[in-house]
């Protein structure tokens, strides 16, 4: 025979659905925290500067520099980029317990950062490459920039709302 206190009120059932779905809210919003301050400034510079290694990279005149030395720069700075990553990403987790993810963001936000800011910063280069106009690399690193700061900054006022 069960008792009262084995099946609880519907008061109680409702107070612990509620407990674990605010719970369930602040997990996410920890999972959601924006990159530690000083990676967004590294990934911030990294995006600025891509356009331009990509491009004399890609570009069949020597443009600066040789087109090997923009090589070397694109890939000696992509590498010391990704060492960045896992130290925030390493730090973060450690600081939290919540690895760093991007799935708890909302897709509005998400869907054009990663189909938008590839295309510019690939674009952009090609661009370059093909016209020698050098504007194509500035307006994609200040795009690059913005973009970063900006969803920085959004995901900032994300968590906050979302913590508070």
């Amino acid at each position: 025979m069960e008792t009262d206190r084995a099946r609880p009120t519907p008061e109680q059932a409702r107070a612990a659905l509620a407990e674990a779905e605010q719970v369930s809210t602040s997990t996410a919003a920890l999972s959601a925290t924006p990159w530690p301050t000083w990676f967004a400034v590294t990934l911030t510079v990294y995006l600025a500067g891509l356009p331009f290694a990509v491009g004399g990279a890609l570009d069949d005149s020597d443009w600066l520099l040789p087109h090997s030395r923009w090589v070397v720069v694109m890939t000696a700075g992509t590498a010391v980029f990704m060492a960045l990553l896992a130290v925030a990403a390493k730090g973060w987790q450690e600081k939290t317990g919540v690895a760093l993810r991007t799935d708890v963001l909302p897709r509005r936000l998400l869907i054009p950062l990663f189909t938008g800011l590839p295309l510019v910063l690939l674009g952009a280069p090609a661009a370059f490459a093909a016209t020698g106009q050098a504007a194509w690399l500035v307006a994609a690193s200040a795009i690059a920039a913005a973009a970063s700061v900006g969803y920085h900054r959004v995901f900032v006022r994300m968590h906050r709302r979302e913590g508070a």
